[in-house]
């Protein structure tokens, strides 16, 4: 796990994350996630589907015995097991897999820059509805609305006790290789680096990131941003897909009084791993999703505009949509999928 800047929290009774570390391997993996949220978040809220969705469907036992594997470098000799109990992706060599357009989204937008593997096609077109000023997220507005489907293979966490015992860095690429068999300039070595890279990438001014693992290691994060009072938010559904839209309410969500909102989305591994970073010129906002016609509700919405594009490269696919240039507009587009926005819950 790769952390970078820590940003001081509220104060608050201090929570002892130890107390649960010996049932960590003693219960069903969702029996400990909820018991770990309600150690660490101090609201009433309970956890998020989308948190509980992407836990380890590994059994106890399975779970004893793949850290025990991991802690004695022997994973690799039980692969297909491990990859086949845990939901990983390892198998075949993701010939189907579109690296780099599947999962652009994911790599590109929200980091605002062109793709690890070499830039983008500056003439390649975008969208529709991808991106948008922060001027049109208003009630009453119809818009188009993009592909809100999530395109990325179905990923699950691994336990904590698994994927601490990993190794997980450019550095120990090799070693990585040899755990997941990954052949040399093959399709899953090209993922792992891609996002390996991206975990490593210096953060950009204000921003605080961080490389997540587990359903833990994200609670973690968030609350030591934003203190232990907060909420996931994320869209719905993919409920207006590719069509026009009527904009309903719209509400402004902020951070919390100590910290900026934090953004966690998806990135491309053989087990789930996140990238969450909390920026301070991230605006979010929920919308209701309308349809134009009948008026009736078809999804709740979750948008992100990103205030402050200066680092941003002049051919970032935002520019190319809305007609302008790094640092002179801001750039908004909806999240959806496995991208989820942390704030604080009484804001």
């Amino acid at each position: 796990m790769l952390e970078y800047i820590v940003v001081s929290t509220t104060a608050r009774t201090t929570i002892d994350a130890n107390s649960l570390a010996g049932d960590a391997n003693s219960i069903p993996t969702k029996e400990y996630l909820v018991r770990y949220w309600n150690e660490q978040i101090t609201n009433n809220l309970a956890i998020p589907p989308l948190l509980t969705s992407k836990v380890s469907p590994l059994t106890t036992a399975e779970t004893t015995l793949f850290t025990q594997l991991a802690a004695q470098d022997a994973i690799s000799d039980h692969l297909r097991s491990f990859c086949k109990a845990a939901q990983l992706l390892c198998f075949p060599d993701l010939s189907s897999y579109q690296l780099g357009k599947d999962d652009r989204f994911f790599y590109d937008v929200i980091n605002g820059a062109t793709t690890l593997a070499g830039g983008m096609n500056v003439n390649e077109s975008v969208e529709p509805g991808k991106f948008f000023r922060e001027l049109i997220l208003r009630s009453g507005n119809v818009i188009r609305m993009p592909d809100l489907q999530l395109k990325t293979p179905k990923r699950s966490f691994l336990p904590r006790s698994i994927s601490s015992g990993l190794p997980f860095s450019t550095s120990k690429l090799a070693e990585l290789k040899q755990i997941f068999h990954a052949g040399d300039d093959s399709t899953l070595e090209k993922i792992m680096v891609r996002t390996l890279s991206l975990c490593e990438k210096a953060p950009i001014q204000g921003e605080t990131k961080r490389c997540v693992s587990s359903v833990e290691d994200m609670i973690d994060f968030a609350t030591s941003i934003l203190g232990h009072d907060i909420k996931l938010h994320s869209t719905e559904s993919a409920g207006g897909s590719k069509r026009d839209i009527l904009i309903g309410r719209v509400k402004r969500i902020d951070g919390s009084r100590s910290g900026a909102p934090v953004a966690c989305h998806d990135s491309l591994f053989p087990y789930m791993v996140y990238n969450c970073h909390a920026v301070p010129t991230l605006h979010v906002y929920e919308a209701d999703i309308l349809d134009p016609v009948s008026k009736a509700t078809i999804n709740h919405g979750v948008a992100v505009c990103h205030m402050d594009t200066s680092a941003w490269s002049p051919n970032h696919e935002a520019f190319r949509a809305l007609g302008s240039g790094p640092g002179r507009i801001e750039a908004c587009h909806w999240i959806y999928g496995d991208y989820a926005v942390w704030t604080g819950a009484n804001l």
